[in-house]
């Protein structure tokens, strides 16, 4: 089992990223709250991780912060819900933000996250709000990262990885990006966009 990983941050495009612990390059899936603090290329960079093992794949995750984390696998725990989901949702809102949707019973904002319909959003309700006040992190924000060449085409990949529509996407992008904005910049308007 692999808990945490210390090292140089050598790769990144949503989802996945790759950091060099001793010479070896460890590929993490992470979501969009980890990608928009990543510092940049070159960078030493520690993660939570949480190790998946499946008959036919194993996959890594990376995390910033044990909240993080520890949503990721708490939403696991709902029927229907998987690796898939848990990740959108992290990418679509903090834990802090879902936290207060299932404590308000926001059905409509938790089925715009993508890949959650309304019975999946009630499930959640029902068997989270017991939990979420024990998950919310008070670890402050922060921010970093480097920019992409091309900041608006790669917020486009990232949202489309993420499950968003391109039709949406694209609306979605056109509408967050400014002159300026990185990459996280504009997913992070455009999610917010998107849970309106």
């Amino acid at each position: 089992m692999i808990g945490r990983l210390k090292g140089i941050l050598i790769a990144k495009q949503p989802p996945w990223i790759v950091v060099d612990v001793g010479g070896v390059g460890y590929e993490l899936e992470a979501p969009m709250s980890t990608f928009f603090e990543l510092p940049e290329l070159g960078r030493e960079v520690s993660l939570c991780t949480h190790y998946a093992a499946k008959e036919d794949t194993v996959v890594l995750y990376g995390f910033l912060r044990e909240a993080e984390r520890s949503l990721f696998r708490t939403l696991q725990k709902v029927s229907g819900v998987g690796a898939k989901i848990s990740l959108a949702v992290l990418s679509g809102t903090s834990v802090e933000e879902f936290a207060r949707l299932v404590r308000g019973a926001d059905i409509a904002a938790l089925t715009r996250i993508p890949g959650i319909g309304k019975k999946t959003a009630e499930r959640m309700i029902v068997e989270l709000r017991d939990r979420v006040d024990g998950m919310v992190s008070s670890i402050p924000a922060t921010s970093g990262g480097a920019g992409a060449h091309d900041p608006v085409a790669e917020a486009t990949v990232a949202l489309q990885t993420l499950g968003y529509k391109p039709a949406e996407v694209t609306r979605l992008v056109r509408d967050a990006a400014a002159p300026g904005d990185r990459a996280e910049d504009i997913i992070r308007k455009a999610l917010k966009a998107a849970l309106r």
